[in-house]
């Protein structure tokens, strides 16, 4: 799919990962809605790219219809959609105290990592399923799961579960949609310069980069928009997870 005059949306658009997609979604031609809870950047983004921005729950059915309906209306029915929203907290099943882990913290994981994925995908999809396809297909989906979801680390229960329901979720993801045309792809990045890592010291920074094979550094967020760019390209990408981790394997810790 050609990205050029296509609306796309784009969660967690506001930082990291998202910010970079919306950003060259934007540069290809695409008009683009930037979904995320941070307001503030999130309307500095959009006014930068000259896109829009939606302060929107991606948990909650009635805040992402709104969005949805919102970036319909201004740039016509969204052809490319990409989950970038995400949270990764770090807590142990059985904590220092002897206490368990946050049944709560566990629940929003999931809530937002994979429940927020899905609903995002299933609201765009019907919204696309009744338009014209453009050559072969209709629309793709591009989904964040995470190499945490093959190896979690300590501490990274809820995290892992959530993003290995992303890489589960992703070929009947495919399947479902196959006879609307929609393709739905997962990427499985590993370390990468987002907020969470940059907020390090450089020598934290430094030594996590080290820890990769090759390129030994950390992730560029504009390596992971690249390949976004690259499965909205490629009509036989569909229904797989593409690890983006310089050949990592995660430790225990």
């Amino acid at each position: 799919m050609n990205i050029e005059g296509q609306s796309a949306i784009v969660t967690g658009g506001a930082s990291g990962l998202g910010e970079a997609t919306a950003s060259l979604l934007a540069e290809r031609g695409a008009k683009v809605l930037v979904i995320d809870t941070n307001g503030p950047a999130g309307e500095a983004l959009a006014a930068k790219i000259g896109g829009l921005f939606a302060a929107a729950d991606v948990t909650d059915e009635a805040s992402v219809a709104e969005a949805l309906a919102r970036a319909e209306a201004a740039h016509g029915i969204a052809r490319i959609l990409v989950n970038c929203a995400g949270i990764a907290p770090a807590a142990k099943t059985v904590g220092r105290e002897g206490a368990p882990h946050a049944l709560s913290l566990f629940r929003k994981t999931v809530e937002v990592n994979l429940i927020g994925t899905f609903n995002l995908a299933s609201q765009f999809a019907a919204r696309l399923a009744t338009a014209a396809p453009i050559g072969e297909e209709r629309g793709v989906i591009v989904n964040t799961a995470s190499v945490a979801a093959y190896e979690g680390q300590i501490g990274q229960t809820a995290y892992a579960a959530s993003k290995g329901g992303v890489a589960a979720l992703t070929l009947p993801l495919a399947r479902d949609l196959a006879a609307l045309r929609i393709r739905a792809m997962a990427i499985a990045p590993g370390l990468f310069l987002t907020p969470m890592l940059t907020g390090f010291p450089q020598e934290v920074q430094d030594a996590l980069g080290a820890q990769v094979p090759h390129p030994a550094r950390l992730g560029q967020p504009a390596e992971y928009a690249r390949l976004v760019e690259a499965i909205i390209a490629n009509p036989m990408l569909n229904g797989e997870v593409i690890r983006l981790d310089g050949a990592i394997r995660m430790a225990p810790r």
